[in-house]
């Protein structure tokens, strides 16, 4: 069955069609949904509840742009209301509008990409979700500053500090296995 026919049949609430989009996607939603979320538990909840909302909005889909494009931002939206919901997102003014922030440079060729998805799962919430939002999935500043509620400035301050962090954790890290 074609993604057209697939889309009409969610549309319908038949369930088949809504199975095979889910089997076709899931995959790629799940790794997005692990970005976003501290575990493996928390990135399957944002994964159920994006399908929910995927699935009921489905009517609302205006074959503009790719479907799984469509499908990726309500996924990353998902992922942003769940944190908001369940606690308040402390994301701090740490730098005014105006102020330009030190780009750190992170070195990634010796680290094993688990590893890697590690150390971005366990930056603060409000790092994180800056750095997924910036350096994976290529929102600017202005679109973060408007989708969580903070300045750019905040933003650029926000990755900064990730950054800092991802390349302290990966210098210690790859210390360690040159030991081993």
């Amino acid at each position: 069955m074609n993604l057209e026919k697939l889309i009409q049949g969610c549309c319908h609430q038949n369930i088949t069609a809504q199975a095979q989009v889910y089997q076709l996607f899931s995959g790629k939603l799940f790794a997005l949904c692990l970005k976003y979320s501290r575990n493996y538990q928390d990135a399957e909840d944002i994964l159920q509840d994006s399908f929910l909302t995927i699935f009921k909005k489905m009517p609302q889909y205006q074959h503009k742009g790719s479907f799984e494009g469509w499908m990726k931002r309500i996924t990353i939206n998902t992922a942003l209301q769940k944190y908001r919901e369940k606690s308040p997102l402390q994301l701090v003014s740490e730098a005014p509008d105006e102020e330009i922030v030190e780009e750190v440079e992170l070195e990634t060729e010796n680290v094993n990409i688990d590893v890697l998805l590690e150390f971005i799962q366990s930056l603060p919430d409000r790092y994180r979700l800056v750095f997924n939002l910036y350096v994976l999935d290529n929102y600017s500043h202005k679109e973060i500053a408007e989708l969580l509620n903070i300045s750019v400035g905040t933003s650029k301050s926000n990755l900064s500090r990730a950054r800092q962090i991802l390349k302290k954790e990966m210098e210690l890290y790859q210390a360690k296995e040159a030991k081993a």
